[in-house]
């Protein structure tokens, strides 16, 4: 029997008899891969950082099955982030010319993240919850967690998924799809007509086929279309990339999540049964004949229109929405490999695969970050928009590069002209790498002068969703400490930081900041 107690987002922890008192010169809150760039970097200009992680393990998605990595062109790869992929090439002894290596196991990531650490100096606290933020002239002056301890610091930067500290010191954010009037955009707010991830067959959305009266099978949300381009609050699904081996000697069976109900697959079985099976796992493209297994097709691993509240939910609400994320994508994998509605083949087909029994062995084997791919944003000076990714506006204070595809995953499931009907997928390209401006980083000064964003950047939900990828956090999250060096230093807000000044130390450490 699978153990899952440790597969949790949260458990509340109650407030210490002898609470911590930690001073440092950088605070990051959220141990994420930009977090440990961030402290890392800092260490390296002579800072006392320190992480304050929410959870339980450090190196957040990109040490958590997300092992595929979305690079986009890897010539926009420098600094700390490129130092990622030589350590890996140096892990596997890899005969790369360049010696990177840029797929890579979970255990290999977390292995490298802690040895950079440990090198560092750095200390990591988990578990701190956070739960105040005391403000002082524009400034923060210490963050507090609910279990009573406290982090003061010169500088703060926020390298959660979700923008959680940025909320709490009241920057301004945004969270869901801007309209396309709001930046001059195309492919923000609502979006119908991807030809990817969609149906590929007529699937009834009803409980009882031809009845609307039955109500809604599982997976389907009972709203209104709206309007190509309109904004509302959804944002692009989540799920969680599953580290999967069909090697026998170390394959797990997938085990039947607790609360386990086939009924949540009907539509699944529905659209099988229509004729369609899109939803395929990659060969093994991990070493060691592992897996990344993401979404693919119109019913797969991403949990479409479960995840809307996470942004802004309390954690007790959070930990609800991960444990249905939990149960949706295993009991997916389990449904497959184990459903008499499923034909025998394919039932055969899924049950030669299981989870690397020698992966997250803490946590029963499954991952234990939720891919949140979209939180919160903050709206500063600079908000990052499609004209940025497609070359059409260009800003001149660049800390880094991106050049993904503009890419958001479906964001609903709803009925449309009484079939099912996925929307908000987009796929993109960009015509090259695009400079992110510093301004996109740091909030409005009139909000907080001491504070940092690398990961729930100024951008908006399209441009996001190009921007979003782990090499790029890590790239901001090394710009990010960078900047807070140089304030410190300086005596400034990180608004006065000179760019010149910036600029000059980002290139040193090997960032890049154009392609010409």
């Amino acid at each position: 029997m699978a153990d899952f107690s440790r597969l949790t987002y949260y458990e509340p922890k109650p407030a210490s008899d002898k609470p911590l008192r930690i001073e440092a010169d950088l605070c990051v809150y959220g141990g994420t891969a930009a977090g440990i760039a961030a402290a890392v970097q800092a260490s390296r200009m002579g800072l006392r950082a320190v992480i304050a992680e929410f959870g339980r393990h450090a190196g957040g998605i990109a040490a958590s099955g997300l092992g595929s990595t979305d690079h986009g062109n890897k010539a926009a790869i420098g600094g700390i982030a490129k130092q990622f992929f030589r350590d890996l090439g140096t892990y596997y002894g890899t005969s790369a010319e360049d010696g990177l290596v840029w797929y890579f196991e979970p255990h290999a990531a977390r292995r490298i993240f802690r040895e950079w650490l440990e090198r560092a100096e750095v200390p990591i606290y988990y578990e701190q919850h956070l739960a105040g933020v005391e403000m002082r002239s524009g400034k923060i002056a210490s963050i507090s967690m609910e279990n009573g301890n406290t982090f003061s610091a010169a500088m703060f930067i926020d390298a959660t998924y979700e923008g959680d500290l940025m909320a709490r010191a009241g920057v301004s954010y945004h969270v869901g799809r801007e309209s396309n009037a709001v930046y001059r955009e195309t492919r923000n707010g609502i979006q119908f007509g991807s030809h990817h991830h969609m149906f590929n067959a007529a699937v009834d959305p009803y409980r009882i086929e031809g009845k609307p009266d039955s109500g809604l099978l599982p997976g389907i949300m009972d709203v209104e279309p709206g309007t190509q381009g309109q904004a509302d609050r959804s944002i692009q699904a989540y799920n969680f990339r599953i580290c999967l081996t069909n090697v026998p000697g170390n394959r797990a069976p997938i085990p039947q999540p607790p609360g386990y109900d086939p009924d949540r697959f009907a539509l699944l079985a529905r659209y099988i049964r229509a004729g369609v099976w899109d939803y395929r796992y990659k060969p093994p493209q991990l070493p060691n004949g592992k897996t990344d297994t993401n979404n693919f097709g119109a019913v797969s691993t991403d949990h479409i229109g479960a995840n809307h509240e996470w942004p802004e939910a309390d954690y007790a609400t959070r930990e609800r929405l991960f444990q249905s994320h939990v149960a949706y994508n295993m009991g997916l994998l389990y449904f497959l490999a184990n459903d008499e509605s499923i034909p025998l083949e394919l039932r055969q087909q899924r049950s030669q695969w299981g989870l690397a029994a020698d992966e997250f062995v803490d946590t029963a084997n499954w991952p234990h970050q939720l891919y949140v791919r979209e939180g919160r944003r903050m709206v500063s000076d600079v908000v990052m928009t499609e004209r940025h990714c497609r070359h059409l506006q260009v800003e001149g204070d660049s800390v880094g590069m991106a050049s993904y595809t503009m890419d958001s995953h479906n964001c609903r499931r709803l009925v449309l002209e009484g079939l099912a009907v996925n929307e908000g997928n987009v796929e993109i390209a960009v015509p090259g790498p695009y400079p992110i401006s510093y301004r996109s980083i740091v909030p409005k000064g009139d909000e907080c002068v001491n504070l940092l964003v690398p990961v729930c950047l100024s951008a908006s939900h399209i441009a996001y969703g190009s921007i979003r990828m782990e090499p790029v956090f890590m790239i901001l999250g090394q710009s990010a400490a960078t900047a807070a060096a140089i304030a410190i230093a300086d005596g400034t807000a990180v608004q006065d930081v000179p760019y010149g000044k910036l600029r000059e130390r980002l290139l040193r450490d090997g960032q890049v900041l154009e392609l010409r």
